[in-house]
């Protein structure tokens, strides 16, 4: 893949963002510094960087598709309220996955568990009644 100083924005771009945005987020941040840069760019490079591994692409179920600059093992939790995606350890998960490869003489090459839930603060936005469960 060639250098490009717009595939360099778009990386840095997710790397600097804890919060895994979508390619429209990406799109929205890229813009400030190449306001003439395409959604379709933006894709387009995401795509590449996912798939040489600069980047993790992270599916959803509820259809939005995010980036993450974390490419070590670790997986992932998503709040069905506000959507937003965080970062979780499971080290009990690693340690089965290496017992499952050593008993089997199969490599694992890639292992995705989703948690769904809500988060803390819309938990606390429903204690305090200002959004509904239902994320409306």
């Amino acid at each position: 893949m060639n250098y490009s100083q717009q595939r360099s924005c778009i990386l840095n771009i997710v790397l600097s963002k804890p919060v895994h945005p979508t390619a429209e987020q990406v799109y929205n941040e890229a813009r400030k510094k190449y306001p003439r840069i395409s959604l379709g760019t933006v894709y387009r490079n995401l795509n590449q960087l996912s798939e040489i591994g600069a980047l993790k692409k992270i599916c959803s179920p509820y259809g939005s598709v995010r980036f993450d600059g974390r490419t070590d093992p670790h997986f992932h939790m998503e709040c069905t309220v506000c959507r937003e995606v965080f970062d979780v350890e499971l080290p009990e998960l690693a340690a089965l996955e290496k017992r499952i490869s050593d008993e089997n003489n199969f490599t694992v090459t890639r292992c995705e568990i989703g948690l769904q839930g809500v988060c803390e603060k819309c938990r606390k936005n429903f204690s305090e009644g200002i959004d509904k469960p239902d994320g409306k």
